[in-house]
């Protein structure tokens, strides 16, 4: 099978590639990536060698079409997003997001590629913390960020190009991911990284806002279970009941790596920020079978910090810059 995946370079992208050529060794990959910040050559070390690699723009129409006709098919995992670059700057996500996801629909079309579009949660916008709700395929969509809208946005392409076009698409949603190879701008491997830089970590507000957590493996498992044996026109969820307040996160980190559970400090919060996400994963369990890895939140952390620890050559060049972008927005408070 020939693969195109876009935003290959990326944290779930690469882990994706490194995914596919172990479990699919003879899968041909190509990757294309714009290697903006949050693509790196090094997260694809140790594959570069079996994959074919594109820097380029998914936006790029006639360097698509020509990647997009020689894939059987294609797996759109590029797109900005972190919440607060797109209220910083919404422009990049409309590109990338929107126009990006255009050009591949319209390539897909021409060619009568196999797609496969991954979106996520923020889509729905938040639940209520005493909500017991979760997200399932038929919530309606209220984004709360410029992000979050162009996501919204591009699930909408792909279902009208479904139904007007025929495109064979699937889509999947999913919630939070951690694990190798993420930014350290992100919650979970800012943390970790502060931690061993002898840093008190930071949490925005009071904490208490809530994320469902999912390994990246377990994710991109998930993505492949969809893309062999999903209904063509479909949408489904991907969750591995992993919610825990960001209070809670940090706390376990901090406990898990010597320190003591209290050790860090409140930031101002960041301007519309969701407050719970949850998801119900159970269309894909059930008419896929697909199950997690990583049943145990815990077990899937204490992984990821003994990544993190191990690979410092990777996150070190990207981490003063990243905390110097803070340092001009984030104030502590009560200190």
């Amino acid at each position: 099978m020939k693969i195109l995946v876009t935003g290959g370079a990326g944290f779930i992208g690469s882990n994706f590639v490194h995914r596919t050529l172990a479990t699919r060794p003879d899968s041909a990959v190509t990757v294309l990536d714009a290697l903006t910040y949050a693509g790196s050559m090094a997260s694809l070390a140790g594959v570069e060698d079996r994959i074919r690699f594109v820097e380029g723009d998914v936006a790029d129409e006639g360097l698509v079409d020509q990647l997009v006709g020689d894939a059987d098919v294609v797996v759109h995992f590029a797109a900005e997003s972190h919440n607060d670059n797109s209220l910083a700057d919404p422009s990049p996500f409309i590109r990338t997001n929107l126009i990006g996801t255009f050009t591949l629909l319209e390539a897909a079309r021409r060619h009568g590629v196999r797609y496969h579009h991954i979106s996520t949660d923020e889509v729905y916008g938040d639940l209520d913390l005493d909500d017991p709700k979760k997200f399932t395929e038929d919530t309606p969509y209220t984004p709360s960020s410029p992000y979050s809208a162009s996501k919204a946005g591009s699930d909408h392409l792909v279902r009208a190009w479904v139904r007007s076009f025929g495109l064979r698409a699937t889509i999947s949603n999913c919630s939070n991911n951690y694990g190798p190879r993420q930014h350290v701008e992100k919650f979970i491997p800012r943390q970790i990284t502060n931690v061993i830089d002898g840093v008190r970590p930071k949490l925005y507000g009071d904490g208490l806002n809530v994320r469902d957590w999912i390994h990246v493996d377990d994710h991109n498992d998930a993505v492949w279970t969809i893309i062999d044996g999903g209904r063509v026109g479909e949408t489904y969820l991907i969750g591995a009941n992993g919610e825990m307040n960001n209070r809670d996160v940090i706390a376990m980190i901090l406990e898990m790596m010597g320190q003591a559970p209290d050790a860090f400090d409140h930031v101002t919060d960041r301007s519309g920020h969701d407050r719970r996400y949850a998801i119900e994963a159970g269309k894909l369990r059930s008419e896929l079978g697909w199950t997690p890895r990583y049943e145990s939140f815990r077990d899937g952390l204490a992984a990821t910090i003994e990544w993190y620890r191990d690979n410092e050559s990777w996150w070190r060049p990207m981490k003063d810059a990243t905390e110097a972008k803070y340092a001009l927005t984030q104030k502590v408070v009560g200190r």
